[in-house]
């Protein structure tokens, strides 16, 4: 498995979330590669047996992508350091034996594979998700996309009515399970009257880095919203 054990792992790319937050801290603090490079944008993901870091440079419109194997039964965060160290190591040598910083940039670039995908593959998404809705959602029975169509309020009493119907005391339904639903209604009615919503810029399956910001942003929890 990517995280170089077989237990407990289903669908997760982690075997924990401290694994996941040493990853994040070793993307940090080697951002002095990615300046170095000029970096605009940049994206890391990796398989079972892949590291793949694409970036783009300001100065270029192409994409320039370094590709390592795995390491037997290692975790992405030493197979990324090992990466990191080799790419930092050759630039250094560049460095002293040209004396000139921006030839071992050149240099490093040059030592790219070229990726031919367009810019978009590597240029950050920006996904919306409602604010402050919780589980109001769940408990009416409603997805977050279904928050940004139009006439939302009627969207909200119909779901509803919907749920009541079924959970009403009255009607045989559990007193607790309707005081839940009932409060998600007001909460979207009064949502639905001024709707806030989070704005997150990244990719739903990659670690993505904003040379402006000088900082990695993990991947994001969702797709983005058509």
């Amino acid at each position: 498995m990517s995280c170089g054990t077989t237990e407990n792992m289903t669908r997760r790319k982690y075997c924990s979330i401290d694994c996941r937050q040493r990853l994040r801290h070793q993307l940090d603090i080697r951002t002095g590669l990615l300046r170095a490079l000029n970096t605009r944008y940049a994206t890391f993901y990796f398989t079972d047996y892949l590291l793949v870091l694409d970036v783009l440079p300001y100065s270029s419109p192409q994409i320039f992508s370094y590709l390592y194997p795995r390491s037997s039964r290692s975790k992405p965060v030493d197979d990324f350091s090992r990466m990191a160290n080799h790419l930092g190591n050759a630039w250094w040598d560049e460095v002293k034996r040209t004396r000139k910083r921006y030839l071992a940039s050149q240099h490093l670039l040059e030592s790219a594979n070229r990726n031919h995908k367009g810019i978009d593959s590597i240029r950050p998404i920006e996904i919306k998700n409602p604010s402050q809705v919780g589980s109001s959602v769940i408990h009416l029975k409603l997805s977050r996309s279904q928050l940004e169509k139009p006439g939302l309020s009627q969207v909200v009493k119909k779901a509803y009515r919907r749920q009541a119907m079924k959970h009403h005391p009255d009607l045989g339904g559990d007193a607790d399970s309707f005081r839940k639903i009932h409060e998600a209604y007001v909460q979207l009615i009064n949502w639905a009257e001024n709707p806030t919503f989070i704005r997150r810029r990244g990719f739903p399956d990659k670690w993505f880095y904003e040379g402006d910001r000088n900082r990695w942003i993990q991947p994001t929890p969702c797709k983005p919203n058509k």
